[in-house]
């Protein structure tokens, strides 16, 4: 923390695990002492804001200790994840459920375990049912003096505004290759591995980490390269590409995959120790689906974007691509299509094939 900051005097860094965003870092320093009732983080996933909340909820419970041993206990325990006054609560679906906004409401009515204040921190708030953004106006608006709320939010859709309106809004922008490159590179990531994974992350550092244990990337870039060269007309090939593609996306699965097996293993442990109540165990399932989705999601963004390039670069460029200008214009808007349409959750077989049929260069 800055020597000018007039947050709680800690010797943490309560940003040791957020990468770049100063100017929202000194906003958080300089709030954490006398917060308001709520705060809306808005950014990108991979940007830091849960990183961020976290850090940022350690920052308003030190606040209440004048002794620095108890502030960096409440900061240390914050940042990991591990204060009892430190309530996350995320979304099991695709949208924030009715459920889990009287879940959320039950905590923020809650008085704090220890302290004076309590830090409600809830992920996705983008999407949330009608019923569920009813519930949380009037508690987000009026919670009790002891409570913050920290929602999370990649944009702010129309459906959520009355919500956002009753918040301070602090903006994370997406992290640049040159950021995520020196944060590989800071974990000990080979130069050109950290370089090619900085590129195909889209600012998204928790990507960014996954694609650097990932052996696969630059063949799954070829094959998107390629994707125009190969294109001849036919239904067969137009197949092919699709199982090709989604093979890839399998592998890419590979190190997310090992990384759950580790939290399966260390739930058991936990489980044979002390029982299967509380263990958390239908959380971690649901959390480990979502992370797949994103992911899949994620790999089919990756593709677009160089199979965008590809076509981009010819226009530029030139190329051994044999196809028109305006045929190179038209394709460049069938992937935009596709990219908009991953919005709504599409079976991944059908976009990848109505996609290529488009690209064919005779495709209306």
């Amino acid at each position: 923390m800055s020597e000018s900051s007039p947050g709680p005097v800690v010797d943490l860094d309560p940003w040791a695990q957020l990468v770049g965003q100063l100017e929202a870092r000194a906003r958080l320093e300089a709030a954490a002492v006398s917060p308001v009732h709520a705060y809306l983080f808005l950014g990108n996933r991979g940007s830091g804001t849960f990183r961020a909340a976290l850090g940022f909820a350690g920052l308003i419970l030190a606040s209440a200790y004048d002794d620095r041993p108890a502030a960096d206990r409440a900061l240390s325990l914050a940042v990991d994840g591990k204060h009892p006054d430190v309530v996350v609560i995320e979304p099991q679906g695709a949208a924030l459920r009715v459920s889990e906004a009287e879940e959320i409401i039950r905590a923020g009515l809650r008085t704090p375990v220890e302290g004076q204040r309590k830090v409600i921190v809830v992920p996705g708030a983008e999407a949330m049912e009608e019923a569920a953004i009813g519930k949380l106006l009037k508690v987000v608006e009026e919670p009790p003096p002891s409570t913050v709320f920290v929602l999370l939010a990649e944009e702010v859709p129309p459906e959520i505004v009355t919500i956002a309106s009753r918040c301070v809004t602090v903006e994370f922008g997406p992290l640049s290759p040159l950021d995520l490159e020196r944060a590989l590179l800071d974990a000990g990531v080979d130069p050109e591995r950290a370089s090619v994974a900085a590129s195909a992350a889209g600012g998204d550092l928790d990507r960014a980490r996954l694609l650097a244990t990932d052996d696969d990337l630059a063949d799954r870039a070829r094959l998107w390269q390629e994707v125009p060269r190969r294109l001849d007309g036919s239904g067969y090939m137009v197949t092919e590409l699709v199982n090709e593609v989604r093979s890839g996306m399998d592998r890419a699965q590979g190190p997310l995959e090992v990384q759950h097996q580790a939290e399966v293993g260390q739930l058991e442990a936990r489980v044979e120790q002390l029982g299967e109540r509380g263990s958390g165990r239908a959380e971690l399932v649901a959390r480990h689906k979502r992370e797949i989705r994103r992911l899949r999601s994620d790999e089919l963004r990756f593709g677009l974007a160089t199979l965008a390039r590809t076509y981009r670069d010819h226009l530029v460029e030139g190329s051994n691509l044999e196809i028109t200008e305006p045929q190179t214009h038209q394709a460049l808007r069938a992937i935009q299509t596709g990219a908009e349409n991953l919005i709504r959750n599409p079976n991944e077989a059908l976009l990848l094939q109505d996609l290529f049929l488009r690209l064919e260069p005779s495709a209306p």
